[in-house]
């Protein structure tokens, strides 16, 4: 192939006719700023500060696959992120919160927060929501990203500071929005209303970040929901799809997936010179799911780490970590479900894999061909 190449050139350099400009290279990344919740938190959050029903992330057996620790990470080992940052030749990302006011962070940082929501806080207090929830949203991560450009030179009118600021990097924008509809169950708020407001919420971050500068941002859609042992201990037995997964919950994540991809197609007119790539988590959990044993799964629903046994090995109020929780799976890797919520770390690489490598982000980010081999 390289010497192919080397023959092309020799041979433009000796005619006097001009060679075609090749195409526009992908930039290559130098730093990522990651948003979301807990499948994207890499440690914003610990046992003190997590949500309700999940306070034991910092706990064992939580990390124990990768990182033989916990990260208060919600698997057993690395996120999509993690694999993201190894593709890319990136360090793991620091979580913001767990740093100090004055900390540099060359690389990027990770600013999502388990339990976040994308609507503000405000509104499930106002609405009565008394749920114990994460107080953080979408929009605190965006006060905390742009008060780390102010400190790099990035504020209003500062336009040159923010080109500095904001070269070579990735804007991974991880799913938003299952915590809203979750803390709104049993309220007599709307799910039509959370739905409209959660997508005006990112739409109104994404257009935040655009402004500001970003060039490339990649969002994600949301998972199969239903497909998640909590959704299906809490839904009844007649309400399951296909796939044996909560028929009414999996329409609901499909409807906002599709609502989302319409606020992505409005945003590409209004900011041409950005490149906003979809990550299609829907389609990828979906083929896990429809052909596990493809993907090395021999159990789709079967929590790895929790309690109570039975189909699902999952118990609310014996959470993985907790003193209640059954000893871990002996095997993870077999496992798509980690603690009743959130996935393994084999789950998360298996999206990562199509995500990077199979074409279910789009447009493309240009992740290196031999970034696979950096995961093992």
């Amino acid at each position: 192939m390289w010497s192919l190449t080397l023959l092309l050139f020799f041979l433009a350099s000796t005619t006097a006719a001009p060679s075609p400009s090749p195409p526009t290279p992908t930039p290559p990344f130098t730093k990522i700023y990651a948003f979301g919740d807990s499948y994207t938190d890499t440690g914003n959050t610990r046992s003190a500060t997590a949500p309700y029903a999940f306070g034991y992330v910092s706990n064992p057996p939580y990390g124990t696959t990768f990182f033989h620790k916990p990260t208060n990470r919600y698997s057993d080992g690395r996120l999509v992120i993690d694999f993201l940052s190894s593709a890319l030749s990136l360090p793991f990302l620091p979580p913001f919160k767990t740093t100090t006011n004055t900390s540099k962070f060359p690389f990027g940082a990770n600013f999502a927060v388990a339990g976040s929501t994308a609507i503000d806080h405000d509104f499930f207090v106002k609405n009565n929501m008394t749920l114990d929830i994460t107080p953080q949203s979408i929009g605190t991560e965006r006060e905390w990203f742009e008060g780390l450009m102010e400190r790099e030179g990035c504020g209003r009118g500062r336009e040159e500071g923010c080109a500095r600021a904001m070269e070579g990097a990735l804007f991974w924008v991880g799913e938003i929005g299952v915590n809203d509809y979750a803390y709104s169950v049993g309220s007599s708020v709307s799910t039509k209303d959370i739905q409209r407001l959660a997508l005006q919420s990112v739409s109104k971050f994404l257009e935040a970040i655009l402004t500001k500068g970003a060039k490339h941002v990649v969002v994600q859609g949301l998972p199969m929901t239903g497909c998640l042992p909590l959704s299906l201990i809490l839904t009844a037995a007649d309400d399951r799809d296909n796939f044996g997964c909560s028929a009414s919950v999996n329409q609901l994540s499909h409807a906002h997936n599709a609502l989302l991809r319409a606020e992505i197609e409005v945003l590409r007119k209004r900011f041409p010179d950005s490149t906003i790539s979809y990550a299609d988590y829907w389609a990828a959990h979906r083929a896990i799911m429809a052909r596990p044993a493809a993907y090395g799964f021999t159990e789709r629903f079967k929590t790895c780490c929790g309690s109570g046994g039975g189909d699902y090995n999952f118990n609310p109020l014996g959470t993985c970590g907790s003193p209640d929780a059954d000893r871990a799976c002996r095997d993870p890797g077999q496992f798509v479900n980690w603690d009743g919520v959130h996935l393994t770390e084999s789950m998360y690489r298996a999206v990562a894999n199509m995500f990077f490598y199979r074409g279910l982000v789009q447009p493309p980010i240009g992740v290196p061909a031999d970034g696979k081999a950096r995961w093992e």
